[in-house]
């Protein structure tokens, strides 16, 4: 018989996983004084989102049908994330000449203008969010972000498919 791990123990490990990479960001941010930029800050949100969905699932312990809604709101979470970390890639990768001036703090964005028109203006990017100030293994952190959110979904689609036929 193939191991199979159980979803309920799966998403524990999804929830210390996001929990170990956001104290990670936050000690980089605190003692290694690197400052996020926007694009970063909104990944940090997609982490946020899917470490609170797996923490909820796993102290919610549903019925096999409910660990499918929790799996595809972890799953919406990474595709934001991927889509977010997938354009901060992309930005840092631009020649310089090419690369978006830097335009205004996402506190001041957030203070003075509509929410979607903060969202628009940090997802086209700015300088800054091409910078590439830490990398590990030659990939940025933008990059590793990518990893773990195409990561974490890939194994949460392969856990509950083989806990449904392992049910069947």
């Amino acid at each position: 018989m193939i191991w199979i791990i159980r979803p309920r123990i799966w998403f524990a490990l999804v929830a210390v996983a996001c929990a170990a990479l956001l104290g990670y960001v936050l000690y980089v941010q605190h003692v290694l004084f690197l400052d996020p930029c926007p694009l970063c800050i909104f990944q940090r949100i997609a982490f946020i989102w899917i470490g609170a969905v797996a923490l909820l699932a796993f102290m919610h312990n549903p019925a096999s049908k409910g660990y499918w809604v929790y799996s595809g709101l972890v799953l919406l979470g990474a595709l934001v994330g991927s889509a977010i970390a997938g354009r901060h890639v992309w930005l840092q990768s631009l020649p310089p000449n090419q690369v978006p001036d830097c335009g205004m703090g996402l506190n001041y964005m957030l203070e003075t203008m509509p929410f979607f028109a903060v969202l628009s203006e940090v997802l086209y990017g700015s300088g800054e969010c091409a910078d590439i100030d830490w990398a590990f293994l030659g990939l940025s952190m933008p990059g590793w972000s990518l990893i773990w959110y195409i990561g974490l979904a890939i194994a949460t689609i392969v856990v509950l498919v083989k806990n449904s036929k392992a049910k069947a």
